[in-house]
């Protein structure tokens, strides 16, 4: 006992708030990975835009706060707390939410880092703390909890193997998992399902088109593709609706990265009935950068996108139409969306696809991935925990 008390006597969780604790905390990742062949290094420019409340569209609609641990100076652990209005709004639960936890293997960071957090949000009335959530289910959500052996694709996360031991151990319990499939764009559909697809798209003439990436067309695209999400996902665990200043930053992004062709778009019955959207994985272009785009990282993830090409995609949306969805045609429909993403893919050289996240829970889904050629290997846990008692710090200083 008194050797834990000596151990954990350095310990301090301290707010960030200068430039300098910035900097320690999105550097942390680097020292706790080190040696760890599938992390990749983020964009540090990327990372400092994504926390910089006058830039993400996300802090318009919610707050947050943000922690460094220390041991004796040294950054050991760090951790977010959020409250996103539009979820509350939707889902009335006085939940918040906990993010972008990293740590070294000592059960005494983690308790640190969550029981802050915990207090935090306690302090802001909220009763139940969900995460890890960074800094919304549109971003990264969910801790990997199972296929380390393999880098994460375009914003999906990585961990290292402990942190679940050590955040099961603080009383959270399950609350979702996410899964992630792995595809071989260049192995075809088995022949029942080629004749399955075939039948159906001759019987109900689907049509199918890239987006209209032009000036005149892109805003009218993207809130159409965004008026779909909202119907095809609005029944989903943990949905909250994008924001109009979200969808703007969102699709400049994608103005520069896609393809007309990287998004598909269905057509039936007069209007249009689904899509799916495949990103390139940035990954695979920056892994060698260490997260800086000076002096020639820059040059080197242009020349990555737009001439040597990138071998793997992620398709990171994909949906029909809710009267459609619990229908023969409904399904049919998201099976040809997949299969012509896929063709379209491999013909520009994308050998193998992501189709990530997909809940769990959602056995439909998983049954269509499934009969594509899918197969699980990644698994992200989002927790929960109920908050009770009142705020007392936790140890932080403020």
């Amino acid at each position: 006992m008194l050797e834990a008390i000596a151990k954990n006597a350095g310990l301090r969780i301290v707010p960030v708030e200068a430039r300098g604790q910035w900097r320690e905390f999105h550097r942390l990742p680097y020292s706790l990975y080190k040696g760890d062949p599938n992390w990749v290094a983020p964009l540090l420019l990327e990372r400092k835009i994504h926390f910089d409340k006058a830039h993400n569209p996300f802090f318009r609609h919610a707050k947050a706060a943000f922690w460094l641990a220390t041991r004796d100076g040294v950054p050991v652990g760090r951790i977010t707390a959020q409250i996103d209005a539009l979820h509350l709004a939707r889902y009335n639960d006085a939940t918040g939410h906990f993010g972008f936890i990293e740590g070294t293997d000592d059960p005494a960071v983690f308790e640190a880092l969550l029981g802050t957090a915990e207090a935090w949000l306690r302090s802001e009335g909220m009763r139940r703390c969900v995460g890890p959530v960074s800094f919304s289910m549109w971003d990264e959500p969910g801790l990997l909890v199972e296929g380390f052996d393999r880098p994460p694709v375009v914003l999906m996360g990585h961990a290292l193997p402990y942190y679940q031991k050590h955040i099961a151990a603080l009383g959270y319990t399950q609350l979702q998992d996410l899964l992630a499939y792995d595809y071989e764009n260049g192995l075809p559909l088995p022949p029942t399902m080629e004749r399955i697809i075939a039948r159906a798209q001759e019987k109900h003439q689907f049509r199918f088109r890239p987006i209209r990436m032009d000036r005149k067309n892109f805003a009218s695209e993207v809130a159409l593709l965004l008026e779909i999400l909202n119907d095809a996902w609005s029944d989903n665990w943990g949905f909250v609706t994008m924001t109009q200043a979200e969808v703007d930053d969102m699709a400049s992004m994608f103005k520069i990265l896609l393809r007309p062709d990287a998004v598909v778009i269905a057509e039936y019955a007069g209007e249009t009935a689904g899509f799916a959207l495949t990103l390139p994985n940035i990954n695979e272009a920056i892994k060698d950068l260490d997260g800086r785009l000076l002096p020639f990282g820059f040059a080197k993830l242009l020349w990555r996108l737009k001439i040597s090409g990138i071998p793997s995609v992620r398709m990171a949306l994909m949906g029909v139409r809710r009267k459609w969805q619990n229908s023969q045609i409904g399904a049919v429909l998201a099976l040809s969306i997949v299969q012509r993403a896929r063709i379209s893919t491999f013909e520009h050289g994308g050998l193998r696809a992501e189709l990530s996240w997909i809940l769990d829970s959602n056995e439909r889904m998983k049954h269509m991935l499934t009969l594509v050629g899918g197969t699980v290997y990644k698994r992200y846990r989002i927790y929960e925990k109920a908050l009770s008692g009142s705020s007392d710090g936790c140890g932080a200083e403020h």
